[in-house]
């Protein structure tokens, strides 16, 4: 997903970046509760033919799906940040932390291709967007290049 900010000001703009997701928290949590009630149900069967360890393998296996389902929630929750002002363009990757790439408009060239989008200067490169989609990285590519050009009017896809 691609969010752009313009400043208050009006002199620069900012794309958030972040993974789309197919389900909010809510329904994230709603579905962990209809697994773990069809696990519960089927050990619950499962121990009345018989099988006394059916419900220790469902809780088991409960812990298990929860423990996998939040490394899924946590992956979606990255996200980064390009800032392009008339003075800079800066790749933040996550919100608190520093720039991992800083350098005038003048100077950055976009590098796009099928697989991904970087940009680069002075010898420096930094890919940007990698967790989003092909068609995503594409109207990155072409949205990134519409401000840089917007910015200084030199720049141009390689």
């Amino acid at each position: 997903m691609i969010e752009v900010l313009t400043a208050p000001d009006g002199s620069g703009t900012r794309l958030r970046l972040r993974p789309p997701r197919a389900l909010d928290a809510r329904q994230f949590v709603l579905l962990f509760a209809v697994l773990c009630g069809v696990m519960g149900l089927a050990a619950g069967l499962g121990w009345l033919a018989g099988n006394v360890f059916a419900p220790l393998f469902a809780l088991l296996y409960s812990l298990l799906l929860a423990a996998a389902l939040r490394s899924v929630w946590r992956s979606g929750e990255r996200q980064e940040e390009i800032r392009v002002v008339p003075a800079c363009v800066e790749v933040i990757p996550a919100p608190g932390h520093s720039p991992v790439f800083s350098a005038h408009p003048h100077w950055v060239r976009l590098i796009a291709d099928e697989q991904r989008v970087r940009l680069a200067s002075s010898g420096r490169q930094v890919e940007v967007g990698a967790f989003l989609a092909p068609a995503e990285r594409r109207a990155l590519a072409q949205k990134l290049e519409g401000l840089l050009a917007a910015s200084d009017g030199c720049n141009r896809r390689r």
